[in-house]
């Protein structure tokens, strides 16, 4: 699924440090699931979390066999008007996946003509996208709650990708100095992991890698702002070393 800030990319270079040496029955936890594109490449106990309810409405709604329809431009901004008025699900669907960088109801994306003189049918791009993806979701628990109030079963792995500091916010105001203190503490008894360009000093990266984003690190969004990914984990933690070459899930 496109979504802004989405991780697809590096999911074969974030999954295998993550992952590396994960007992069968460990739960793998996102805080921040989003499009859910590193998630659906893990099995085995997991939960995907957002504290966006249209979000976790859309994919219930997928995994339970709902299928979306193309939508026009009236519809759509029908929808952002009365946001009330329609189903939880579809309120999501439309607001990511009809709008463009899946920036939540950031401007209508349908048929567009590009530079090439062609015809690009997004919304036909997102549905084919998106139900290649359930199949990766299904057995996962979802939940909507702030990530600091889930309930973690112990000893999890606990993968964050939350709002960068210093980028276009994704709905609220995000308190990053209380998200950093969270992680502190989780990581006493899990296995935390944090993708951010910047962490504070008693963080380290055990990853990292040049990337060009739309998702900037000058706070707005579009274009293609060449910033670097990194992985974090507590000065106290004790990273895995991984060869990235190999994905082994469970």
């Amino acid at each position: 699924m496109k979504y802004m800030g989405s991780k697809a990319r590096f999911a074969k270079d974030i999954l295998p440090i993550v992952l590396k040496g994960r007992e069968r029955d460990t739960y793998y936890i996102e805080p921040f699931v989003g499009g859910g594109n590193l998630i659906c490449n893990v099995t085995g106990n997991r939960i995907a979390n957002d504290i966006h309810p249209y979000l976790i409405a859309m994919w219930v709604a997928l995994i339970g066999g709902w299928v979306p329809d193309k939508i026009t431009k009236e519809y759509y901004e029908e929808v952002r008007a009365n946001k009330g008025s329609y189903p939880p699900h579809i309120v999501g669907w439309v607001g990511f996946n009809c709008s463009y960088s899946g920036k939540y109801f950031g401007g209508y994306a349908g048929d567009t003509k590009t530079k090439f003189g062609t015809i690009r049918d997004y919304q036909s791009e997102a549905i084919r996208n998106v139900l290649r993806q359930v199949e990766g979701m299904r057995g996962i628990v979802f939940k909507n709650e702030p990530y600091f109030r889930l309930q973690l079963p112990p000893r999890s792995i606990v993968y964050c990708d939350p709002p960068y500091e210093g980028t276009t916010q994704y709905a609220n105001e995000f308190d990053h100095q209380l998200f950093w203190a969270w992680v502190r503490e989780v990581s006493k008894e899990h296995k935390v992991y944090v993708s951010e360009y910047n962490a504070p000093e008693d963080f380290k990266c055990i990853w990292s890698t040049s990337a060009k984003s739309s998702l900037s690190a000058n706070g707005s969004t579009g274009g293609s702002k060449e910033s670097i990914e990194r992985l974090f984990v507590h000065q106290d933690s004790t990273p895995f070393s991984c060869d990235s070459t190999k994905l082994t899930l469970f």
